[in-house]
């Protein structure tokens, strides 16, 4: 299996090069060349399988050689062992067709711990192999962060930087992030927004003279083990729901895209998805652009959905890779508009899009009485991310059945979720001491050269 860069110049890397390499080198995002199907016997036959036996048949054919298949297996297992479910992503039923599945279960109580826990699993076999050493820099609106530091932590050959939003996520999604002791990892709090953050880290790797000397890795959902691992969840939860047998539809709360990305690839693979929903809160650029075929980017507004407070939406360019038949010059072009303030899709790559993806938006009220509405109608208390999913799914419920991806934990929004419902939602007994606990952090302006400056002060190399 071999990866090419949606900007199309890039060099052709195997599997693990792509996963240590993150961004790729003409500022593309890497993807398979193929995208592997698994026939409808394969799929029905993970009916009854643990999560970790469908990850192997849904992941093993994109990883090539990297791994062997005994050691596979081992990574995956450590990988999800420390979760809080049997199930990992159990499915619950909130009416007749519409079910909530519950990707808060990992260790940091957000869905990044999938894939996060697994490229932790990953990075560190593939580095213990070679004897390399490897500095990772990622950007957070909340949750990547956290999963990020909690994979990462205490890990021989990787230094992890974390760069967030000062001021702009949840205190539990804070101190999640600047309160592991370990000396390799660091929490950056930015005086600026995600969107900020994230460029700070593009902007890193395309400085090729400062990724060679930090040894620069990526894991945000640049990163294409991230999106893989959330690929397997799409099977998981629609096999128990009669797949490959019938048709399930997906409404998912996204602002980066990577985890309706995932959704896309399984149908890809031939998972029998009806509609893939894109659900939005005001920061509504996602939705706009498959209202209008434009993507302009407007100013970020803080939500109490802070994880989807994002005009630039990084996976968005593998959709545009596919829309305009995997030209890559077509989507650097767009990508370069995109530095102007936006771009208007061709009318064929737009039709792909509004084929493939429906979408909707929520505001504050909506969001905030969805959460109300959910406790008291399903005893079910639910995320503000969570629930603008929810609030999206409803508009769109039909015969087929809807799955809402339940992103985080309703503990780690507790203010947004007291103000709704009534009700302070309680952290795991594992993390009852999250508030007493010392934090670590290093505020730095919104300069490349300054958090530059204190990533090479702090590395280990």
């Amino acid at each position: 299996m071999r990866y090419i860069s949606t900007r199309g110049t890039a060099p052709v890397l195997t599997f693990e090069q792509a996963m240590l390499t993150g961004l790729a080198r003409d500022g593309g995002l890497y993807l398979p060349e193929t995208i592997p199907t698994l026939t409808k016997d394969q799929i029905a036959a993970m009916a009854g399988q643990s999560y970790e036996e469908i990850a192997f048949t849904v992941m093993r054919p994109f990883i090539g050689d990297t791994f062997s298949d005994d050691q596979f297996r081992d990574l995956i297992a450590k990988a999800y062992a420390g979760f809080g479910h049997d199930a990992r992503a159990p499915l619950v039923q909130l009416a007749p067709n519409h079910f909530l599945l519950e990707l808060f279960h990992g260790p940091t109580l957000a869905f990044k711990d999938f894939a996060m826990q697994l490229i932790g699993q990953m990075f560190q076999a593939a580095l213990s192999r070679s004897g390399d050493r490897v500095t990772i820099v990622g950007a957070t609106s909340g949750d990547t962060g956290s999963a990020a530091i909690e994979a990462f932590r205490g890990l021989d050959n990787v230094d992890v930087f974390i760069l967030f939003p000062h001021g702009r996520v949840s205190e539990v999604q804070r101190r999640q992030m600047t309160t592991p002791s370990e000396s390799n990892v660091h929490a950056l709090a930015v005086d600026g927004d995600f969107d900020d953050c994230q460029a700070a880290v593009k902007d890193m790797f395309n400085d090729f003279a400062f990724r060679e000397d930090v040894k620069l890795a990526g894991v945000n959902s640049i990163n294409w083990g991230r999106v893989l691992a959330q690929v397997v969840y799409y099977f998981s939860s629609a096999v128990s729901l009669g797949a490959p047998h019938r048709e399930v539809s997906f409404t998912v709360p996204t602002g980066n895209f990577g985890d309706i990305f995932a959704g896309y690839i399984a149908q890809q693979m031939g998972l029998p998805i009806k509609d893939l929903i894109v659900a939005t809160n005001r920061n509504d650029i996602l939705h706009r652009t498959l209202e209008t075929g434009s993507y302009t980017k407007e100013g970020v507004e803080p939500t109490i959905s802070p994880s989807m407070d994002i005009q630039v939406s990084s996976n968005f360019e593998r959709a545009l890779f596919y829309a305009y038949g995997q030209d890559g010059a077509a989507v650097a072009g767009q990508m370069e508009d995109l530095k102007s303030g936006g771009f208007q899709i061709s009318q064929g790559a737009y039709q792909m899009l509004k084929d493939t993806f429906k979408s909707g938006r929520v505001s504050e009220d909506e969001t905030s009485a969805t959460i109300k509405n959910y406790l008291a109608q399903h005893g079910e208390l639910l995320c503000p991310h969570t629930a603008v999913g929810a609030h999206v799914a409803e508009m769109h419920l039909g015969t087929t059945p809807m799955i809402t991806l339940a992103t985080a934990h309703p503990a780690k929004f507790p203010d947004a979720v007291k103000a709704a419902s009534g009700i302070a939602a309680p952290l795991p007994p594992r993390m009852a001491d999250l508030y007493d606990r010392p934090e670590r952090v290093t505020r730095v302006a919104n300069d490349l050269s300054a958090l530059q400056a204190v990533i090479k002060e702090r590395i280990t190399l």
